[in-house]
């Protein structure tokens, strides 16, 4: 009837007006603009049912300017498409729309040859889907990252061929696999196919009607989040309403991170998470009731390790941290450790007791504990956690690292000037981030103390691999080993040591994790009535990334080591904490004779110092490929960021 024709004009004239009035081009686009001097291949696709609302355009510039935006007609009412766009609006309301469009796809969206109208009919009933004869037009592989992610697209479609889902960052297609037990090289099963359909519509319906998508992510992102969450062994469609919603509701602020560009907010300092008590704020809290804290009625803490202190270097460092806080609070504060939460049933279960037995702040003190807290954040809102790692995006934890790479920079120039025949061994554990910059920091120190410096790099991670046998073979008396003593074994081979002529081993110099005072700066805003439970703007992550400025993270000298080189690793010391010194200052040089940046240009950004994947140009070595790590940290790199390598990495570095 032209009376439904009219209703879809002023629908289309709206959008019209709407888009002009905001400076966009107010018709449809044509691919035939898009692609103009792109070079593409054709691959056939068949016949699919295609998301209304991912087809975007026409394919020739021919009937653009017949519709919208949204392909609502923009033709009088009077005009032969007018009458014949009316007609078919009956035929589909009496019999439905059985003849296919053809249409081709680019990039994910798709641009209609013939069947116009069949689109705008449908667009105007609701319709969801249409059936689509397409050709799809595959770009050039390039470095863009919405290119990459499009070939990511294409990987998940050739094993489960479904249009609906989109992400915004690259790696999403390989996490939603994941989590239905899949991959991205085996075909999916009929059923999983279905099962990710079902879930995935059911959450999108849910999602919308909670306003999600004036949310800037996509509704793939935010499905991601939600499965992070809940497990996919219940079907989503199985929930009642008000239970995906209700869970969607305490996810908001997780899905707002994830929308943000910047999502993680580094903090450098601990008073940059302090609640402001000076003026109207101090009056107001006046009248702000908070928990009073006394022996009587004590903070409660925990920690929950991996495995017991006595076998790990790591946990053997939080737990010294743990017993200071207890002497420290002398009963104002009290601790209790759970050890061996290796798996995240058992986290589970011991939060759950730390909840119930009134516990207000918990501490995961490895990376591959944070899905686990993080669920647990979400479960426990008034419970304050913590996760040790470091630039991960969520709001319901905060987590807190070490910027070790300061440490690392001052025992490098350390090693620099006690080299003997410029070869030093640096062994790394895995590649999470954080750790290439502490390398790179390194090797930055060493090589401004001696200019020949090489820096022999091992991983102790890596399967078949023995690092005292590299270090033999390259000729390094000098080696920077583990950061840490490990409890159980009488080994002195850990921070920066010398391996002498007669087979025994000098320590020089190592570093310093004060956790103790880590964990009394957080503790102590919580006591102090200085804790902000919104310290950032907006829904950020929050990370502390303290160091040398904060007395948290520190390089403990040698007698071994003549007075000379104390006095200048404490005028190194104290340039860094007044933020005068650091080895991502000026100009750097990465393997392959690549320039990173020149003289005198300010230090790299934080995000770019714990995301890089180059190596500075004295290392020798490269970063693991992940399939070449023992499996026992795979987990922890998956988590934590697994590094991608660059073309350069594994060169000899130039001079």
């Amino acid at each position: 009837m032209i009376d439904d024709y009219n209703r879809a004009l002023r629908i289309g004239q709206r959008t019209f007006r709407r888009d002009a009035s905001w400076g966009r081009y107010p018709y449809l686009p044509a691919l035939e603009d898009i692609v103009l001097t792109q070079d593409t291949s054709e691959e056939p696709v068949g016949l699919i049912e295609v998301p209304i609302e991912n087809i975007k355009g026409t394919k020739t510039k021919g009937r653009t300017e017949a519709f919208a935006s949204d392909f609502m007609p923009l033709l009088s009412a009077g005009s032969e498409f007018a009458t014949k766009w009316s007609k078919l609006y009956d035929s589909a309301v009496e019999e439905g729309i059985r003849e296919p469009i053809k249409a081709y796809e680019y990039m994910r969206s798709f641009y209609v040859l013939e069947g116009n109208k069949r689109v705008s009919v449908s667009a105007f009933l609701g319709i969801d889907t249409v059936l689509a004869d397409v050709i799809r037009l595959v770009p050039k592989r390039s470095e863009d990252t919405d290119n990459k992610i499009y070939f990511e697209f294409l990987d998940f479609y050739r094993v489960c061929p479904l249009y609906d889902i989109s992400f915004s960052k690259e790696g999403g297609y390989l996490r939603l696999a994941g989590y239905y037990n899949q991959d991205l090289k085996n075909k999916w099963p009929q059923e999983k196919i279905e099962d990710l359909r079902t879930d995935y519509n059911s959450f999108r319906k849910a999602f919308k009607k909670e306003g999600g998508d004036r949310l800037d992510l996509t509704t793939g992102d935010a499905f991601l989040v939600y499965l992070r969450f809940y497990s996919t062994d219940k079907s989503i469609i199985s929930l009642n309403e008000n239970v995906l919603i209700s869970r969607i509701r305490k996810l908001w602020d997780e899905f707002l991170v994830t929308s943000d560009d910047d999502p993680v907010e580094l903090v450098e300092h601990p008073e940059e998470v302090k609640k402001d008590t000076s003026g109207m704020n101090a009056i107001v809290s006046l009248f702000t009731s908070r928990p009073s804290y006394s022996a009587d009625k004590p903070l409660k803490v925990a920690f929950f390790y991996e495995k017991p202190a006595n076998v790990s270097q790591w946990i053997y460092g939080h737990e010294l941290g743990r017993n200071y806080v207890e002497a420290h609070y002398k009963g104002v504060v009290v601790t209790r450790k759970y050890d061996d939460c290796a798996t995240d049933e058992i986290l589970r279960q011991r939060i759950d007791e730390a909840a119930e037995d009134g516990f207000q702040m918990m501490f995961t003190v490895s990376p591959v504990q944070m899905n686990e807290t993080l669920k647990s954040a979400v479960h426990f809102p008034d419970i304050k956690f913590f996760n040790c790692s470091v630039n991960l995006s969520q709001s319901a934890v905060r987590t807190y690292y070490g910027r070790m790479y300061e440490a690392k920079f001052l025992m490098g120039f350390i090693a620099g000037t006690r080299n003997r025949g410029h070869r030093i061994g640096y062994l790394a554990n895995y590649p999470i981030y954080g750790a290439i910059a502490e390398i790179n920091a390194f090797a930055i120190g060493a090589s401004m103390a001696d200019p020949e410096s090489e820096i022999y790099l091992a991983w102790s991670s890596v399967k078949d691999s023995d690092w005292r046998e590299y270090f033999h073979d390259c000729d390094t008396d000098l080696a920077l080993g583990p950061d840490f003593i490990k409890p159980d074994e009488a080994s002195r081979e850990f921070g920066l040591y010398r391996l002498t002529d007669d087979g025994s081993i000098e320590n020089l110099a190592f570093p310093l994790w004060d956790w103790g005072k880590y964990y009394q700066l957080i503790i102590d805003q919580v006591l102090d009535g200085t804790w902000d439970d919104n310290p950032a703007q907006g829904a950020k992550a929050l990370n502390y990334w303290w160091g040398i400025s904060s007395q948290v993270i520190d390089v403990i000298l040698s007698p071994h080591l003549p007075y000379q080189t104390y006095k200048l690793v404490d005028i190194m010391r104290q340039a860094m904490q007044r933020e005068l010194l650091n080895p991502f200052y000026g100009e750097i040089w990465a393997q392959g004779h690549r320039k990173i940046k020149g003289f005198g240009t300010p230090k790299i950004s934080n995000e770019e110092i714990l995301t890089m994947t180059w190596l500075n140009d004295n290392i020798i070595g490269s970063l693991p490929k992940e399939h070449d790590l023992v499996p026992e940290v795979e987990k922890a790199v998956s988590v934590s960021g697994t590094l991608e390598t660059d073309d350069s990495l594994g060169k000899k570095g130039s001079k």
